[in-house]
């Protein structure tokens, strides 16, 4: 039976931005913890941590996912994973590289005090991500926890209004979004990334916290944003974004049942309440 959900106490939120290096599974494990201890000495209860964070991104060839890649629950990484969330008593959400018999996917996994609860696998793959991973099959699971109801996203998932609509219909309330930005075409460096813009609207159409873990760096040619943040299900951000290029830790503390209060705009709108299912299903 999953543990009891209590949806009225505050959680704080941390969000570490950091730098992954390709093919550095140790370094990049110890990199995390050290970060994760660090947010929960600072009070996060739910910490969340970039997309495939102890692989790093941007892989040159099949051959060398298949020497990164590892089993959820039971591969190194994630059991790393689980035994830090389970010392420190806290809520970690990473993105990872996962192989599953043959077959490799760009996934998070959430765990906590008591071990592994579950994984997503990215449904929506970006650019050369194509040529090595396949598609997710485990749908857009909602994790319930003593926080609340946890549901996941990776990246450009982001870019699919579906995403966070199925997730709010299946009474999500804190979407955990482990993430590896890049810029988009046209994007003025000076302007506010469309990846912000896409999260804040998503929080606001869905009533949903929604919390961005991104990195920094270059690797292999191929720059990231960073700009993580966490943003209150009004749509407003609570904190960040973070820096453009260097690690930071975002927090921030929500109550996850007033996502229920936040849907309601005034005595005659909410915002899942006024959906049209008639016309469009």
């Amino acid at each position: 039976m999953p543990p009891e959900t209590d949806h009225s106490q505050p959680v704080t939120i941390a969000c570490i931005q950091f730098e992954p290096k390709i093919g550095e599974v140790d370094a990049n494990l110890d990199a995390i913890e050290i970060r994760v201890r660090q947010a929960r000495a600072n009070g996060a209860q739910l910490i969340v941590l970039p997309e495939l964070a102890d692989s790093g991104y941007v892989f040159d060839s099949a051959e060398e996912l298949a020497q990164l890649a590892q089993p959820i629950p039971d591969g190194q990484s994630a059991q790393r994973l689980i035994a830090l969330a389970t010392e420190l008593e806290v809520y970690i959400v990473s993105g990872l590289a996962e192989v599953a018999g043959a077959t490799f996917y760009n996934s998070a996994m959430l765990c906590g005090p008591e071990g592994y609860i579950g994984t997503y696998r990215k449904m929506h793959l970006w650019y050369r991500e194509n040529l090595f991973f396949e598609k997710g099959d485990l749908g857009l699971p909602v994790f319930a926890t003593p926080l609340g109801k946890i549901g996941i996203a990776i990246c450009y998932d982001g870019w699919f209004p579906e995403t966070f609509r199925q997730l709010a219909m299946k009474g999500a309330e804190v979407i955990c979004v482990p993430t590896n930005w890049v810029p988009m075409p046209d994007q003025d460096p000076q302007a506010e990334v469309m990846s912000n813009i896409l999260h804040k609207a998503a929080a606001h159409s869905n009533g949903l916290f929604i919390a961005c873990a991104d990195r920094v760096g270059t690797e292999r040619g191929q720059p990231f944003i960073g700009q993580s943040l966490i943003i209150d299900a009004t749509g407003w951000p609570l904190a960040g974004p973070a820096s453009r290029e260097d690690d930071d830790i975002l927090y921030a503390t929500i109550t996850p049942a007033d996502v229920s209060t936040k849907r309601h705009l005034n005595e005659f709108n909410d915002i899942l309440g006024d959906r049209r299912s008639d016309v469009y299903g």
